[in-house]
Formats: structure tokens, sequence, C-alpha cells
């Protein structure tokens, strides 16, 4: 296979075994600066009262911006195939699936 001929078929990407088991995460942290944003997947579950951070993952901003745009797009994807989404009514900006207790970091 020639230099254009892996050109066509776009990047390969190596999934490693641990890493292709993934983390479950229903809570997430999203800060930034003027070049970074982080963002902290943690998983908060009842009655234990803190949550540990999972995974930390740190974006340009216009890899930021890529990432929504493809959120977007396959949350619409999604959403065509299975129906709208529904979010409980809870606090703007929180993404857990219950009620957090307030605290201070």
């Amino acid at each position: 296979m020639n230099d254009n001929e892996q050109k066509k078929q776009g990047l390969q990407l190596e999934l490693p075994q641990e890493t292709a088991q993934g983390e479950y995460a229903n809570f997430a942290i999203i800060t930034h600066s003027s070049s970074d944003f982080v963002v902290d997947f943690a998983r908060v579950l009842p009655g234990v009262p803190k949550a540990q951070v999972k995974s930390r993952v740190i974006l340009a901003p216009e890899h930021a911006k890529r990432l929504l745009a493809a959120l977007q797009e396959n949350i619409m994807r999604y959403e065509k195939e299975f129906g709208p989404i529904r979010i409980p009514s809870q606090e703007p900006r929180t993404i857990a699936p219950f009620d957090l207790p307030k605290g201070e970091a």
C-alpha cells in the first residue's frame, strides 16, 4: 500500500484493550483557560460523599469546538433513530443524573 492509498483510508487508531473497556462517568466538569479546555469525567454514586475523577481530557479551544459540533451531530442522529433524549429538570449546566449535595471545591 502506497502513501496515497493510506491517506485515502484516513487515520488509523490503535485502541489498547484496557482503554477499550472504557470508564463509566455520569458527571463532567469543564474548565478552561485562554489556551485549553479541561473536561473531567467522574462517577457520582448515591450515598458516596466523594466523586472520583475517572478521566481527564485536555483540548485546545479549536478541538473543543469540533467536539461540540460532533456531539451535536451525533445527538441529532441518535434522536432521529431512537427519539428525543429526555433530561429531568435540574440545575442548569449540571449533567449528573441526580441531585448533588452543595459543597465547595
